[in-house]
């Protein structure tokens, strides 16, 4: 009964979206942006668009934000809209131009007169789409339908940014994408390269509430496909020991944890009070990397974006067999470019820590940069609002914005 009301749903869903775009025209000043599926207002769109709004473009462009559960503090002229409700399938239908960090579902095909701009949301790794061999994703039943679906989502592109030339030829390949790849960098790194300053960093570190006389550690782990409750919402069992981390490095450090924005856990953190603090996925983490000293990561993304500002970075690789040859696999030598030292344990982690020597992966860092940062140089989202520029026109008849 259950599985015929949610079918029954998700084609009123896709029927009402249908007719939209049937009773509706684009609109042609109208764009609409989210950050993994509503989850934030971060990343490479909200980039983007308050670079839109720093050059006063959003006085003359309908900027709409979906929103998950609450509506974000966003600067500017936009309005907010609730993820996945009839007002987002009647924007979906109507915008001119949509820039996503993420796949949407499959059932919003891009309308003829609209543009999508697809941001992606991190250099890979682990193995992508196409290049993967099995899949234990959530909501995955095998590996044929998944590549199908992935490239047939990815079909609906007209544009994809990369970060790198490496990026690039991978997801060409791994995405099957035919359309213009917009080699620019990362929208969401400007930050880090006009904001890493001692001021800047001292405000951000005061907005946060996090101390000013200790040192910040971040911890940003990736999720794992397999490790999912029974109603599918990905769960996560990191193998380091937080107690240990706050008995050896309480006195100096504070440690923030910002979890994968798929990881839904809810964890109690007051036994750390005022060792950790924890940020859930509606925060940028472009701001956690500025106000902290080091980052500690495993296969996560973060470290191409992280390695921008030239500061340690430690991989805690527990479960780096099972990654490497169950669940992803990765495009390079993991322990031959990693820019920093690779630890299993809580106990080699802090050991590693404590006896970090830069002057070690100078040279790796250097060129662990030179191939995966070199285009990033803070005017990644200018590029993109140069070309949103010449999608939309600057006159047209229907220059209006709806009432709410």
């Amino acid at each position: 009964m259950g599985k015929r009301l949610y079918k029954t749903a998700k084609n009123a869903v896709v029927l009402f979206y249908r007719v939209m775009c049937f009773l509706f025209p684009v609109k042609k000043n109208r764009i609409v942006f989210d950050s993994s599926l509503g989850k934030s207002y971060a990343g490479n769109p909200r980039y983007i668009y308050e670079c839109i709004v720093s050059n006063g473009y959003d006085m003359k462009w309908d900027c709409i934000w979906f929103y998950e559960t609450e509506k974000y503090n966003i600067p500017g002229m936009s309005r907010q809209v609730r993820y996945g409700r009839l007002r987002y399938l009647y924007y979906m239908a109507t915008a001119k131009v949509w820039v996503f960090d993420s796949r949407q579902p499959e059932f919003l095909i891009r309308r003829k007169g609209t543009y999508y701009i697809q941001t992606w949301h991190g250099t890979p790794l682990k193995k992508l789409a196409l290049d993967m061999e099995d899949v234990f994703m959530v909501g995955e039943k095998d590996i044929d339908t998944y590549k199908e679906l992935f490239v047939k989502n990815v079909h609906t592109w007209d544009y994809l940014i990369s970060q790198n030339p490496f990026s690039t030829s991978t997801f060409r390949r791994a995405f099957d994408f035919k359309k213009e790849m917009l080699e620019i960098g990362y929208p969401r790194n400007d930050i880090l390269l006009r904001e890493n300053t001692p001021d800047d960093i001292r405000r951000y570190r005061k907005n946060l509430g996090l101390p000013l006389d200790k040192k910040v550690i971040l911890y940003a782990p990736t999720f794992r496909d397999d490790e999912y409750s029974d109603d599918d919402h990905y769960q996560f069992h990191p193998q380091i020991s937080f107690d240990l981390m706050q008995q050896q490095l309480g006195d100096e450090y504070v440690m923030i944890v910002k979890y994968h924005y798929l990881i839904m856990d809810s964890v109690d953190w007051s036994p750390y009070e005022g060792f950790i603090y924890h940020f859930d996925q509606s925060r940028d983490i472009a701001e956690l990397y500025l106000v902290s000293d080091f980052l500690i990561t495993d296969y996560s993304s973060v470290m191409f974006d992280y390695s921008i500002l030239d500061r340690p970075m430690f991989f805690f690789a527990y479960d780096f067999y099972k990654y490497k040859n169950e669940l992803r696999g990765f495009y390079f030598s993991y322990r031959g470019e990693m820019p920093g030292p690779i630890s299993t344990t809580t106990e080699e982690l802090i050991r590693d820590i404590k006896k970090y020597d830069p002057a070690v992966y100078r040279e790796k860092a250097h060129r662990f940069r030179e191939k995966y940062n070199s285009i990033d140089d803070g005017r990644a989202s200018a590029r993109v609002l140069e070309l949103m520029d010449t999608l939309i026109p600057n006159k047209v008849p229907d220059l209006y914005f709806e009432s709410e």
